[in-house]
C-alpha cells in the first residue's frame, strides 16, 4: 500500500536489526551476535475488559521493538535505547540481579520495562551489552511498553544457554509482572500475551480469566486494518487507569461478583438505583464490551465484516460515553472514518485519552479514507496500513 499518499512506511524487522547493529558498533566497538524482537499490538475490540477477567481480541502489529547485543562477563548490563521520546539518559548500566541485591525501579522511566524483565527472568542470566530500536509508536496506545518487555525477555532467551522458553504463558506473565512492579502500571495480560503469541494472518481471542486463547483468521486479501495515530496524548492515564480499575472492583463488589466477567446487564439494571452513577456507567461499559468482544470474534470467523464493524463503533461509543476514556481527537477520527464508503467499523484502541484508532475497511477504500480523514481531522494524523503479524522471535543478526 506504499502508493497511497499519506500512509507511513513501516520499517521491516531486518532494517531495524541493521539500524540497531550500526548503533551497537558505534557504542560498543563490535558487531552484535544476538537479536530478538517483540511486536506492538492493536486491539480490534475488547477495551478495558482484560483486568475484569473478560475477553480481548487483539492482533500483533508489523511494528516491533528490536534488541541486539552480546554476552559479556563483566556482571554489568549496559543498555542503550534510540527512542527519541525516551527520557534521559538513554544509556544505562545495571548490575546482574541477585537475592541480596535485586534491581530496583527508578529513573530513567524507559529502563524500568527492561530492568523489570531482567529482574523476574526465570532462566539463566548473563550480563550483556544491548541496543534497543523500535518502530512501535510511543504513547500511541499500541503497547510500546509490552513490545519492549517481550523483546527484552526474548533477547534474554537468545542469550540463555538453555535456549528459549517453551512456556509462553509464563513468559507473558513475567513481562506483565515487570510492568506491574517496575513501571507501576496495573495492566491486564492482553498486551504481553499477544506480543508473545501473535500469529501472522490471525487475531487472537484471549480469555483473560482462564488465559485460554483462540486464533481467528483475519487474512482476507480484500480487507485492511488501518491504524491512525492521533498524535495527541492527554496526560491523564497515570491516574485515570488505576481509578477505572478501582471503580470496576467497586462495581463487582456491589453486584456480589468476583469480577464484572460474572455480571450480566440484568444484574446491573437491578442494582442501578443503589450504585454510584459513575461506577454504574463503568460497569455498563465493561459488561457490554465483554459481550461485544465474543460476538465480534464469531462475526469475524464467519467473515461477517458488517457486524464486526457495527460492534467496533458500539465499543467506541461506550468507551466515550460510559467509560469516558476517549477524547475529541479520537472521536473526530472515528466519525471521519465512518463517513467513508468501504469502511466497516472504527474505534479508539488502547487505554485512551489519545493515541490511535483502529479501522476495518476494504483495501480499495484506504486511499479515500486517508484523504477524507486528513481533511476532517484538526490535527496531523499518522496512518499505518497493517495486517496481523508474528509474535516475538529470536532473530539472526
Amino acid at each position: 500500500m506504499a502508493e497511497v499518499v499519506g500512509v507511513s512506511e513501516i520499517k521491516s524487522t531486518a532494517e531495524l536489526v541493521q539500524d540497531a547493529s550500526s548503533v551497537f558498533f558505534e557504542k560498543f566497538g563490535s558487531k552484535p551476535s544476538f537479536a530478538a524482537c517483540g511486536p506492538g499490538r492493536v486491539n480490534l475490540i475488547g477495551e478495558h475488559t482484560d483486568y475484569n477477567d473478560g475477553y480481548v481480541f487483539p492482533m500483533a502489529l508489523p511494528q516491533v521493538t528490536v534488541i541486539v547485543g552480546n554476552k559479556t562477563n563483566t556482571g554489568l548490563c549496559r543498555i542503550t535505547t534510540t527512542a527519541e521520546n525516551a527520557d534521559e539518559p538513554r544509556s544505562i548500566e545495571v548490575h546482574l540481579p541477585s537475592a541480596e541485591k535485586p534491581l530496583q525501579p527508578g529513573l530513567p522511566a524507559w529502563a524500568n520495562y527492561v530492568k523489570g524483565v531482567v529482574q523476574f527472568y526465570k532462566g539463566t542470566l548473563s550480563s550483556f551489552d544491548a541496543v534497543i530500536v523500535s518502530s512501535v509508536p510511543l504513547g500511541g496506545g499500541v503497547s510500546s511498553s509490552a513490545s519492549l518487555e517481550v523483546a527484552t525477555h526474548t533477547f534474554l532467551e537468545a542469550l540463555d544457554p538453555n535456549g528459549p522458553t517453551t512456556d509462553l504463558r509464563a513468559k507473558a506473565l513475567t513481562c506483565q509482572m515487570a510492568e506491574h512492579e517496575f513501571a507501576k502500571m496495573p495492566c491486564g495480560i492482553m498486551d504481553q500475551f499477544i506480543s508473545v503469541m501473535g500469529k501472522e494472518g490471525h487475531a487472537l481471542l484471549i480469555d483473560c480469566r482462564s488465559m485460554d486463547a483462540k486464533l481467528v483468521p483475519l487474512a482476507d486479501p480484500q480487507l485492511v486494518v488501518l491504524v491512525t495515530n492521533s498524535n495527541v496524548r492527554h496526560e491523564l492515564t497515570g491516574s485515570e487507569y488505576p481509578t477505572r480499575r478501582r471503580q470496576c472492583q467497586e462495581a463487582a463488589a456491589a453486584l456480589s461478583k468476583k469480577s464484572l466477567r460474572d455480571a450480566t446487564m440484568e444484574d446491573l439494571f437491578a442494582s442501578e438505583s443503589s450504585m454510584d452513577r459513575e461506577v454504574y456507567c463503568r460497569a455498563r461499559h465493561v459488561i457490554g464490551e465483554i459481550s461485544r468482544t465474543t460476538e465480534a470474534a464469531e462475526a469475524l470467523q464467519k467473515e461477517d465484516y458488517a457486524t464486526f464493524g457495527r460492534l467496533m463503533v458500539e465499543s467506541h461509543n461506550s468507551l466515550r460515553d460510559d467509560y469516558e476514556v476517549s477524547c475529541p481527537e479520537l472521536d473526530q477520527l472515528v466519525e471521519a472514518a465512518m463517513a467513508v464508503d468501504g469502511v466497516y467499523g472504527s474505534r479508539m484502541t488502547g487505554g485512551g485519552f489519545g493515541g490511535c484508532t483502529v479501522t476495518l475497511l476494504k483495501k480499495d477504500a484506504v486511499g479515500r479514507a486517508v484523504e477524507y480523514i486528513k481533511g476532517k481531522y484538526l490535527g496531523k494524523p499518522t496512518f499505518y496500513v497493517t495486517a496481523p503479524s508474528k509474535g516475538a522471535q529470536i532473530l539472526s543478526v
